[in-house]
């Protein structure tokens, strides 16, 4: 009896050492890893002013939250909205992306399921000849001897089988919130690739915005052309009339013959930059040829848009570009801490329960039930280097993060300043050009007026249907370049189409 205490005291004394050698090396250990680097946290953007135009008090200015553009409200082009949602369903570079959307929400659900227990079914069946000479052989061959053992218990030596059926668990725990950072880090750039897409449609959009108004351009400078072909042919006329009496020159004759085949041969290069836009929207429509149903004319409703009272933070972080570039940023220090994270001890734990046998007759007999639970806790020591690399780099794209997102706000802000003054400027070019056409018109009639009176020679009708044309035709560029300003302000404002 004295023996038996004596080797449960050795027993408990060892337990009691070894339990404290584990207490101090796990110690050591975290220690160690405390002495992780820190994940910068200097990463504040400057300040947004709180007006695009301190000059402009009564501008987009601090007031209400923005709302959301509906290209309908903004452009005012039914014809136009109906060719952009057709841009939406059936744009190839579109529908692709769509298609990367999926792939990154399938990236965030296995970020997810990281946190979780791993879970096998396992069904394992094996078969060993073991040698005379081995310590399993010899041990197999003594074990059969034994009287301690019934006759299932006997074990085949002329081929052992080693059988298994169960389920195996494994699951790290995150303690250091090395596996929830990654998993937020996933969830931040699904977010991104979202802001990603509404950037691609904004682009889109804006693409076929632009070649559509373009459209309108083109068919207004070729009825420009064909409006003044007809008068050209009329003071044609009148130049031959009065050679044939004696009253014009041959030299006016040829004169007036070779503008009007030059305005022939301007109308027709105008006619295959038609086609050649029209076949441009066709294929971001992802179509095979066809006709596009335009407009005669420049619809704008952008105006209400400038006449409302938004937050200058507001309507920055509603851009998509903006959007993107801050989840990225923080889709980027989840990760950094997430590299942190390494630098601490892993605690895994696992088990797992089933059946295993050594004999197809035993098999699924209660005896043959089976479990294990296991624990392990290790930390890195000798491989730190690179796992502080893997951090520094962590820490570095980080800080690129930042920078590309604070330069992203700096260029919104100053676009969208641009542009506001840009729409105005806009509007008074075009008010000046209308005006110069009138009195262009009034010129050329006074012109064929005053050669029939012989008070002005053929040379000044040329010039004055000459003026009169180029004049038209700038007023119909002003109103594109006007019409892409407000693209562009569509784009500025954080584009979409709902």
């Amino acid at each position: 009896m004295k023996e038996i205490l004596n080797q449960y005291k050795n027993a408990n004394t060892q337990f009691l050492r070894t339990t404290r050698i584990a207490v101090i090396i796990t110690g050591v250990l975290l220690l160690t890893a405390c002495s992780a680097p820190k994940v910068s946290d200097k990463l504040t953007a400057a300040k947004l002013p709180e007006n695009f135009d301190a000059k402009r008090k009564d501008s987009i200015n601090n007031a209400t939250p923005f709302i959301p553009l509906k290209t309908e409200t903004f452009f005012k082009d039914p014809k136009l909205e109906q060719l952009l949602k057709k841009a939406i369903a059936q744009n190839p570079d579109y529908l692709i992306m769509q298609e990367r959307i999926l792939i990154a929400n399938s990236h965030l659900k296995v970020a997810k399921l990281a946190l979780l227990p791993s879970l096998d079914l396992v069904a394992d069946a094996s078969g060993t000849r073991y040698g005379k000479y081995t310590m399993d052989g010899v041990g197999n061959f003594d074990t059969n001897f034994s009287q301690n053992i019934s006759d299932k218990q006997k074990i085949n030596e002329d081929l052992t089988p080693n059988l298994f059926l169960g389920g195996k668990v494994s699951w790290e725990a995150d303690i250091w919130g090395k596996l929830s950072n990654r998993k937020k880090a996933a969830q931040q750039r699904y977010f991104a690739s979202q802001a990603g897409m509404r950037l691609l449609q904004t682009r889109l959009l804006s693409d076929a915005a632009d070649l559509y108004f373009k459209l309108i351009a083109l068919d207004k400078q070729a009825a420009i052309y064909d409006k003044n072909l007809t008068t050209q042919e009329r003071a044609l006329d009148i130049v031959s009339a009065q050679r044939s009496v004696g009253k014009a020159t041959e030299l006016a004759v040829q004169q007036f013959n070779a503008q009007n085949n030059n305005i022939h041969a301007q109308a027709s290069e105008l006619k295959l930059s038609i086609d050649q836009t029209e076949k441009a929207l066709l294929t971001l429509l992802g179509e095979y040829g066809g006709k596009i149903d335009r407009s005669s004319d420049f619809l704008s409703g952008h105006l209400e848009v400038l006449n409302q009272k938004i937050s200058v933070d507001s309507i920055i972080h509603k851009r998509p570009d903006v959007a993107e570039a801050y989840f990225e940023l923080l889709a980027s220090n989840a990760d950094a801490k997430s590299a942190r994270a390494a630098f601490f001890p892993t605690l895994n734990l696992g088990g797992y329960a089933g059946f295993n046998s050594f004999s197809f007759n035993t098999f699924f007999d209660a005896g043959s039930f089976a479990w294990q639970i296991l624990g392990g806790l290790t930390a890195p020591v000798f491989n730190k280097g690179q796992i502080k690399q893997e951090f520094y780099v962590s820490n570095r794209r980080q800080e690129i993060s930042f920078l590309q997102y604070q330069n992203t706000i700096t260029t919104a802000f100053n676009e969208l300043s641009a542009l506001l003054h840009r729409n105005e400027a806009f509007e008074d070019v075009l008010k000046y050009k209308l005006k110069e056409i009138d009195h262009l018109e009034i010129a050329v009639n006074v012109s064929n007026d005053l050669y029939l009176s012989g008070y002005a020679n053929y040379l000044e009708i040329i010039n004055a249907q000459k003026n009169k044309l180029q004049a038209e035709l700038d007023f119909v560029d002003i109103q594109l370049r006007n019409a892409n300003s407000q693209v562009l302000l569509y784009k500025a404002l954080g584009g979409g189409i709902n």
